[in-house]
């Protein structure tokens, strides 16, 4: 159950902000240059979190029957576990 300060901080032009800065942040550390593993995970996750907050929030996917979000999730899911094993194998081929 959400707080009243909750509900006013956890809004949709609130979330758009963050994804914004998460955006920001990995075009920033591609910029830059950074690598390796502890950067994918970051990338990933960021990626995966701002994925979760569309499927939330933006396709209105919050209130709908456990079917439609196991699927949604799970397709989430399923491509990062994807691209995680992807990067994992091209590492064991250096």
């Amino acid at each position: 159950m959400k707080t009243p300060i909750m509900n006013k901080l956890y809004n949709v032009h609130n979330i758009w902000l963050l994804m914004l800065l998460l955006t920001l942040t990995t075009y920033a550390i591609g910029k830059l240059g950074y690598s390796g593993a502890a950067v994918m995970l970051f990338l990933l996750s960021t990626a995966a979190a701002k994925a979760g907050f569309i499927i939330r929030d933006f396709m209105e996917l919050r209130g709908v029957s456990l079917l439609w979000r196991v699927i949604m999730y799970g397709w989430l899911l399923s491509v990062c576990l994807a691209i995680a094993i992807a990067y994992i194998i091209s590492l064991s081929h250096l």
